[in-house]
């Protein structure tokens, strides 16, 4: 009989990249106790990174060596797996829209999940919890246009507009103006300015 640690690596390396490994997922395996001991020793010798608390990620390995896998795959693969959005911060929505030169430093990540920071490799990811209203079109360019805005604050949300106005397809304001009702008060009196402006 196999033991338990190479059943769970080889289970492990038939997921795709950046799928994270939790006890919970391996329970058919054996009882909880067990499977924790083993995830642990996996990640004491190096063939499982531990992402956080619970969550582990196999290791790539190429011909310069082993890294952890790209940020955006383990993230897209948590928000799979556990079932909840987790979209770009403003930050770096801002930066992508070309609302700002900044170029956020951290990988931060707005999740409709608790608060937590998750390891790959050498790098820290920060999940924070974020208001609904941020995460609305999670993934369309109307809902990084909101999140962008809401990093910029009020101030400079009515320049930002004009450059959206711009920038972004017809559609996608569009649809960016039909969400202003949601959003704080700030931002529908803007989006309204400008739209229909």
């Amino acid at each position: 009989m196999q033991r338990l640690t190479e059943r769970i690596l080889e289970h492990a390396k038939r997921l795709p990249e950046g799928t994270p490994v939790t006890a919970k997922s391996l329970l058919h395996l054996r009882n909880r106790a067990a499977v924790d001991q083993a995830l642990s020793r996996l990640a004491e010798r190096g063939q499982l990174l531990r992402a956080g608390r619970g969550v582990y990620l196999l290791p790539i390995t190429s011909w310069f060596g082993t890294r952890a896998p790209s940020v955006e795959q383990a993230v897209e693969a948590l928000a799979a797996q556990r079932g909840e959005v987790i979209v770009s911060s403003g930050a770096a929505a801002a930066n992508s829209l070309g609302l700002t030169t900044q170029v956020p430093v951290r990988s931060v990540y707005l999740t409709s999940g608790r608060t937590r920071e998750m390891s790959l490799g050498k790098r820290t990811v920060e999940l924070r919890h974020a208001p609904r209203w941020q995460l609305a079109m999670a993934h369309r360019p109307a809902g990084q246009a909101v999140r962008a805005l809401a990093w910029l604050g009020p101030e400079r949300a009515e320049s930002a507009l004009q450059t959206l106005k711009r920038k972004l397809p017809p559609a996608a304001f569009s649809d960016l103006v039909a969400a202003a009702p949601q959003l704080p008060i700030w931002l529908p009196r803007s989006v309204g300015k400008v739209g229909h402006g």
